[in-house]
């Protein structure tokens, strides 16, 4: 394929935002409350599709993951600390650049690429994740297509993405924008897709839907996994058939 899914504006929207973001005080502070949460579902979708042991801390072991529209790294790391070869993929080189200085800093062996994802010399993954980005690209369709392409027989896909809703409007654009909960012009709620908009093309991407989780908020911990759909949600689909 050769249609382009990055948004300019979008890749330097979000590589402004580079240096802060491992600040989980900062700009991205959003996103730190939200990792422990898609971390678990991450697991939980693991174990049960690879029928792991729970207990393991090391799940993906000789397992290889992608991890499209990493920003720097908040994901990708997690994952390799699960014992899997990880390549990460992002739109910003800003973030790019952040990630890999972060994963030395930290010891961890991880594959990163500024860039297309349709245009980079990459193999197929046994897990392939991208979370909250498909909001964020050119052409939905294209780009869930390209992320089918790179899921390997017998793999797991995971997305995570708001739901486009009058809820989401009001409290994840408006009110979160408003109060700098996150920063202005981050989100597009016309771009936000529907739970069945984004089954329909995971099923022209020749892919199943196997499971799909409410994301919502919690007074205790900030966001908990289950009850509404109507801010945000994760799906998890394998290759049809």
């Amino acid at each position: 394929m050769t249609t382009a899914t990055i948004k300019a504006d979008e890749a330097a929207h979000f590589g402004a935002l580079a240096a802060d973001w491992w600040d989980p005080k900062g700009s991205s502070a959003m996103l730190h409350r939200l990792n422990p949460v898609r971390l678990s579902y991450i697991r939980e979708q693991i174990d049960g599709h690879w029928h792991g042991d729970a207990r393991a801390r090391r799940p993906l072991e000789g397992k290889s993951a992608l991890d499209v529209g990493c920003g720097a790294g908040l994901l990708a790391e997690p994952l390799a600390r699960m014992g899997a070869s990880v390549t990460g993929v992002d739109a910003a080189p800003e973030n790019i650049a952040a990630a890999r200085a972060h994963a030395e800093g930290q010891g961890l062996a991880i594959t990163y690429h500024a860039g297309e994802i349709g245009a980079l010399p990459l193999a197929t993954f046994d897990l392939v994740t991208s979370m909250e980005v498909v909001e964020h690209v050119a052409d939905p369709a294209v780009f869930i297509a390209e992320l089918a392409a790179r899921l390997a027989p017998g793999g797991l896909m995971i997305l995570s993405t708001p739901n486009r809703t009058l809820a989401s409007k009001l409290l994840l654009v408006e009110a979160a924008e408003r109060i700098g909960a996150v920063p202005r012009g981050t989100h597009d709620w016309d771009q936000f897709l529907r739970p069945d908009e984004l089954e329909a093309l995971l099923r022209d991407a020749g892919l199943e839907l196997i499971d799909r989780t409410g994301l919502s908020p919690s007074a205790a911990k900030g966001f908990k996994l289950g009850g509404s759909e109507a801010l945000n949600y994760l799906v998890s689909a394998r290759h049809a058939g």
